[in-house]
């Protein structure tokens, strides 16, 4: 493993703060707009459905992580673990980071829509393809995007079956400079109550 260096001299990354990073999708695209009397009983809209990491990497069901081609995967920093990639062509286009989240093991039992945000930094603009899949429901924020910085990519899954298995995924396809991925928030969408 020539140019890895084993312990302290190999924690490069900060603690980060989630609330910081910019978000690709705005709160009302993703927004779920009810009215107070058409609730019949409150989901925990207020908490992640799962945060998926470099050390939480499997979650309820067939909630899981999928890393292509990452140069490292830091999960014994001090700061926030994370996986770092390099652009380079692999056979499924490049570098990239899919999340698979299987609603009905967390107890969905009705259709719903859902927010999946991944939490990454760039040391320049970087072009990703971000997609997803929700089965019968549909996909917000799938595409081309480029990003720079600390960003929160957002794809919004919705109207998704209870039993649909969904996954949301981004994916460097052009060279670019370097990025670090430290994890993927699965939540319910932000609430808009309307008169």
């Amino acid at each position: 493993m020539s140019g890895i260096v084993p312990g302290t001299d190999a924690e490069v990354s900060a603690a980060i703060d989630p609330s910081s990073f910019v978000k690709t999708l705005s709160p009302s695209d993703v927004a779920t707009r009810i009215r107070p009397g058409g609730i019949l009983h409150w989901p925990p809209f207020f908490f992640p459905i799962d945060i998926i990491s470099p050390t939480h990497t499997v979650g309820e069901g067939r909630t899981n992580l999928t890393l292509i081609a990452s140069d490292i995967m830091q999960t014994d920093t001090s700061g926030t673990p994370y996986a770092s990639f390099t652009f380079r062509p692999v056979p499924s286009g490049g570098p990239g980071v899919s999340v698979h989240f299987d609603p009905a093991a967390y107890g969905a039992t009705a259709t719903a829509d859902y927010v999946v945000s991944f939490l990454v930094s760039t040391s320049g603009p970087v072009s990703l393809t971000v997609g997803g899949y929700a089965g019968s429901g549909s996909v917000t924020g799938a595409g081309v995007t480029t990003v720079n910085g600390n960003v929160s990519v957002v794809v919004g899954l919705q109207n998704v079956p209870p039993g649909q298995q969904t996954y949301a995924s981004i994916q460097q396809t052009s060279p670019g400079p370097s990025w670090s991925w430290f994890n993927t928030w699965i939540e319910h969408p932000p609430l808009v109550f309307e008169p």
